[in-house]
C-alpha cells in the first residue's frame, strides 16, 4: 500500500519517459527493448560455457580409449568420436562466444545510447530550482555513469554470472554421472563457495564506496586548486596548497589500505579455497579409482573440471564487487535524477495564444519556502502594449515576479493571467514561446554564433540573422572573426566578452520576435554609447510587445511607460518616472540615492521614515 500510495504521489511530465524509480524496474525498462536480442546472446554464452566444460568429458573418452588400446593393436578408429567431439566442442566454443561477442557490438551502445537519451529526456522536465539545486558537470557525469553502469550490470550477468553457474551445474552434472560422492564434494564445495563470496563482497562493499567517495573528494581538491592556481601564485600560496592538498591525499592512501587489506584477506581464502578443491577432488578421485569405482577416464575429468572451475571461481567476489558497484551507480542516478517534476502540464493542458499581451496577477501568493511568504495577495495588471519597469532592492520580489510570469514556479494560491487564460493551465513550451528573455548574464550554447542567434528562430535565413545581429550592434565583431558567423563561442560563450555575450543575446531575443518581452538589465554590460544605440533599436522593436524590464540603473527604464516600485514583496508605488518623482516617496529616495547610477544593495530606510 505505501508503494502505491508513493506511485500515486509521484509527479512526471507527460512528455517525460516513465521511468521507474526502483533499480532492478529501471535496468529492464532501459534493457526491453532488446529482450530479444539479450535471450539470444544468453542462449549463446549458455552454448559457449556448455562447450567450455564439456572438454573435459571429451579427453574423459579419450582417456579410457588409450587405456583399453594398453596391450593391444592401436586403431585410430577407436579415436575417431572422442576426437570429433573434442574438436566440435572447441569449435562450437569459438561459434557461440564469437556470435555473442557480434550481438554485443550491436546492441551495447545501443543500450547506452537509450538509457543516455531516457535520463536526458526525464532530466529536460525538471523546474529550474532543480538545476539550480546541482552542478550541470554534476548531472552530466551522472547520466553517462548511469548508462555505462546499465550496460556493465547487464554484462556482469550475461557474460560473469551465467556462465559460471552453467559451468558450475553441468560439471557437478557430470561428477554425479561418475560418482554420487565425488558429484555431492564439488556440489558442496560450489554452494560453500558461492556463499562466501557473496557475503564478503557484501563485507566489502563498503571499503570499496569509501575509497571510491575519497577519490572523488580528492578529484574535486585537486580541480579546485587547479582552477584557482592563479589566486594561490599572486597569494604566494603555492606551498600552502601543496600540504592542503597532501592531507586529502593521505586520506585516500589510507582508505585504499583499508580496503587492498580487505581485498587481500579474500584472496587467501579464494586461494585456499582453490587448494581444497584441487586436492579434495584429485584425492578423493585417486581413491575411487584404487577400489575401481572409477576409471582412468573419470579420473582425468575430475580433474579437469576442478581446474576449470576454480578458473572461473576465483574472481567471484570480485566480480560481486564490481556488479554492486555497478547497481550502486544506477541507483544514485535514479535517486539524482528520477525524482518527481516540480512543475508539469496539467492534463488537456492547451497552447498559450496570445493576441495582445496582457498580463494580470490576481490574488497571488506566493514562498519559496513555507512560513516565509514572498507575496501575499498580489494584485497587479500590465495592459496591452505597455512598457513597465520593475525597480527595488535585491530580495524585494522583481525576479520572483518575472519567474511566476515565466512559470518558472507556481504560486501556492491565486492566478497569473495573460489575456485572460491562466499560465498554470497552458503547455509551458507555448508560454516560452511566447514570452522573450534578455538575462543579465546570458549563457550561449558551444555553437556557431549564427545557431545561437537563430535559436529561438531556427527557420530563419542569413539576412535575417544578420539584421538581428546589426541591430544588436553584434556585426561588427562578428565579421572581424576569422569564421564570421560560423565561429565557434565556446562552453556558455567563454570565448566572447560579457558585452558581445549579452549583444548575442539581445540579437537572439530581438529575431524571435515574441509578443512579451522581459529585459533583466539587459545592457549592463555595454558601453555607454553603445547601450543607448541598442536601447534606441530595441525601442523600435518593442513596438507595440508588453515589456517588463528588471532595473538596477535606473535611468535605463526612466523612459518607460510605467514603473513599479518593489518592497518586501508588495509594490508600494506605480506611475510613470515624473509621477513617481513628483510624489517625493520611494522611487524618488531610490532615485536620489543611487551611487553611480546603480542602487545600494540594500536600504537603509522604509517609506514610512520621517523625512
Amino acid at each position: 500500500m505505501a508503494t502505491k500510495s508513493k506511485q500515486t504521489h509521484f509527479r512526471r511530465a507527460d512528455t517525460a519517459p516513465p521511468l521507474p524509480t526502483d533499480t532492478v524496474g529501471f535496468i529492464l525498462y532501459c534493457l526491453k527493448r532488446f529482450r530479444r536480442l539479450i535471450f539470444l546472446m544468453l542462449l549463446l554464452e549458455t552454448g559457449q560455457a556448455a562447450g567450455g566444460i564439456l572438454v573435459p568429458y571429451a579427453i574423459k573418452a579419450l582417456m579410457d580409449n588409450v587405456y583399453s588400446q594398453v596391450g593391444a593393436e592401436f586403431s585410430w578408429e577407436a579415436f575417431k568420436q572422442p576426437l570429433l567431439l573434442l574438436v566440435g566442442l572447441n569449435v562450437a566454443e569459438i561459434l557461440f562466444s564469437r556470435s555473442s561477442g557480434a550481438v554485443l557490438i550491436i546492441i551495447g551502445p545501443r543500450i547506452r545510447q537509450r538509457t543516455s537519451r531516457l535520463l536526458y529526456a526525464y532530466l529536460q522536465q525538471h523546474a529550474p530550482r532543480y538545476f539550480a539545486n546541482h552542478f550541470a558537470g554534476s548531472l552530466a557525469h551522472r547520466i553517462s555513469e548511469t548508462a555505462q553502469s546499465v550496460n556493465h550490470t547487464a554484462w556482469s550477468v550475461l557474460f560473469d554470472f551465467w556462465p559460471i553457474s552453467v559451468t558450475f551445474t553441468v560439471s557437478v552434472i557430470l561428477l554425479l554421472n561418475v560418482h554420487t560422492g565425488l558429484g555431492g564434494f564439488v556440489a558442496g564445495w560450489v554452494f560453500l563457495y558461492v556463499a562466501t563470496s557473496y557475503w564478503l563482497a557484501t563485507r566489502c562493499q563498503p571499503y570499496a564506496q569509501n575509497y571510491a567517495a575519497t577519490r572523488s573528494l580528492v578529484n574535486g581538491k585537486i580541480v579546485d586548486a587547479v582552477t584557482n592556481m592563479l589566486n594561490a601564485k599572486l597569494f604566494a600560496r603555492l606551498a600552502h596548497e601543496r600540504e592542503y592538498l597532501d592531507g586529502f591525499l593521505e586520506t585516500e592512501v589510507r582508505e585504499g589500505q583499508r580496503t587492498f587489506w580487505y581485498m587481500e584477506r579474500v584472496r587467501w581464502f579464494q586461494f585456499t579455497a582453490a587448494a581444497l578443491l584441487k586436492i579434495g577432488t584429485i584425492a578423493y578421485a585417486l581413491m575411487l579409482w584404487r577400489q575401481a569405482e572409477i576409471g582412468v577416464g573419470d579420473f582425468a575429468m575430475s580433474t579437469g573440471l576442478a581446474l576449470l572451475i576454480i578458473g572461473d571461481a576465483r574472481n567471484l567476489t570480485r566480480r560481486f564487487l564490481e556488479f554492486f558497484e555497478y547497481v550502486g551507480n544506477v541507483a544514485n542516478g535514479i535517486d539524482t535524477i528520477v525524482k518527481p517534476h516540480e512543475i508539469v502540464d496539467v492534463s488537456h493542458a492547451k497552447p498559450l495564444q496570445v493576441t495582445q499581451g496582457r498580463i494580470e496577477f490576481r490574488d497571488v501568493c506566493f514562498a519559496y519556502e513555507p512560513g516565509r511568504p514572498v507575496f501575499e495577495n498580489l494584485n497587479v495588471v500590465i495592459e496591452p502594449g505597455q512598457r513597465v519597469g520593475l525597480v527595488g532592492f535585491s530580495g524585494s520580489g522583481k525576479s520572483t515576479f518575472v519567474s511566476l510570469i515565466l512559470r518558472n514556479f507556481e504560486p501556492q494560491s491565486g492566478c497569473i493571467l495573460i489575456d485572460g487564460q491562466d499560465v498554470c493551465q497552458m503547455t509551458q513550451d507555448s508560454l516560452h514561446q511566447q514570452v522573450s528573455l534578455i538575462p543579465q548574464d546570458p549563457s550561449l550554447f558551444h555553437r556557431s554564433l549564427q545557431e545561437n542567434i537563430a535559436y529561438g528562430r531556427p527557420w530563419a535565413n542569413d539576412e535575417q540573422i544578420r539584421e538581428a545581429a546589426r541591430l544588436a550592434h553584434a556585426d561588427a565583431f562578428i565579421d572581424a572573426m576569422p569564421d564570421g558567423y560560423d565561429s565557434l563561442v565556446g562552453e556558455r560563450g567563454v570565448k566572447l566578452s560579457g558585452g558581445q555575450r549579452q549583444r548575442i543575446a539581445i540579437a537572439r531575443v530581438m529575431l524571435k520576435d515574441a509578443p512579451i518581452l522581459i529585459l533583466d538589465e539587459a545592457t549592463s554590460s555595454l558601453d555607454s554609447v553603445t547601450e543607448k544605440t541598442i536601447q534606441e533599436n530595441l525601442d523600435r522593436v518593442m513596438g507595440r510587445k508588453t515589456v517588463i524590464a528588471i532595473a538596477h540603473r535606473l535611468s535605463t527604464i526612466a523612459h518607460l511607460d510605467r514603473i513599479l516600485v518593489f518592497d518586501q514583496g508588495r509594490i508600494v508605488e506605480d506611475g510613470s518616472h515624473e509621477a513617481l518623482l513628483a510624489q517625493k516617496g520611494f522611487y524618488h529616495r531610490l532615485w536620489a540615492m543611487q551611487a553611480g547610477g546603480f542602487l545600494p544593495e540594500e536600504q537603509e530606510w522604509r517609506p514610512s521614515d520621517e523625512e
